[in-house]
């Protein structure tokens, strides 16, 4: 009776098993041998079955490996093409301020292999929305500059920009002077006064093209400062209020991350 208790159980769970030819064709076997086939047949699915198992854990833990190292990439990779964009916009407005100060040469007489001074307001020397007149000004912003694009004397540009925001209070160059000082100081480490030039910007300059940018350093600045509530609310004003700009889609993927 047991026995005819096994068989009905096993037969329950091997119905496959017995609707193959082979179960047609042992039709001849004894009640002992036909119980060793469907057990054999059932530990024989039941190792298959755990087998799969183990590889569809292992198919796992390598899918979430590479999702986690494709996010470090596209990370780096954002972070790449946001200093080539920072670069090549301050490469663009010093071709700028080579232009315009040449311009400002011819119209004003003076020998480009002189010292230059300030020049004397007139209409070929009059401030526009994006340069300064004075060619001192100019030469100053563009030496500080030069030692972070061309020299990367990083330690020597950090009292140049100092200097020049103390002697040009008024100057257009103001917000970027700020930035990059705040940008020289982030990566020194020395976060909080890093976050008193990103703040001058975003609060004093409105306009400036830096202000988004701004934000989203103070973003950063707050997680290294271990304030995520902070930084969260510095990546979703940028998104904010600078909708689907470059700045704005790495606040996202910041923001998406300390989510």
């Amino acid at each position: 009776m047991k026995k005819l208790s096994k068989i009905i159980a096993l037969s329950i769970g091997v119905a496959s098993v017995m609707s193959t030819p082979l179960a047609f064709a042992e039709r001849n076997m004894s009640l002992g041998e036909r119980i060793d086939l469907l057990e054999r047949s059932v530990e024989a699915k039941s190792r298959s079955q755990a087998l799969m198992s183990q590889q569809v854990d292992s198919l796992q833990t390598e899918i979430a490996e590479l999702r986690g190292i494709s996010e470090e990439h596209n990370y780096k990779l954002s972070q790449i093409l946001e200093r080539q964009r920072e670069l090549y916009q301050e490469l663009d407005k010093l071709a700028e301020l080579t232009k315009q100060a040449s311009q400002i040469n011819r119209s004003s007489g003076v020998d480009s292999e002189q010292d230059f001074g300030v020049i004397n307001s007139g209409p070929s020397s009059s401030p526009t929305s994006s340069y300064s007149n004075s060619l001192d000004e100019n030469q100053a912003y563009d030496k500080a500059v030069n030692l972070v694009l061309k020299d990367q004397r990083y330690d020597d540009a950090i009292p140049e920009f100092r200097a020049f925001i103390q002697q040009y209070p008024n100057s257009v160059y103001q917000p970027n002077a700020q930035y990059w000082l705040g940008q020289l100081l982030f990566t020194k480490g020395q976060y909080q006064e890093a976050a008193s030039s990103f703040n001058t910007v975003v609060q004093k300059y409105p306009d400036s093209n830096k202000r988004a940018d701004a934000i989203f350093k103070l973003g950063m600045v707050a997680q290294k400062m271990n304030k995520p509530q902070l930084a969260k609310e510095k990546y979703q004003q940028v998104i904010n209020e600078y909708g689907d700009s470059t700045v704005a889609k790495l606040a996202k993927s910041r923001l998406a991350n300390l989510n």
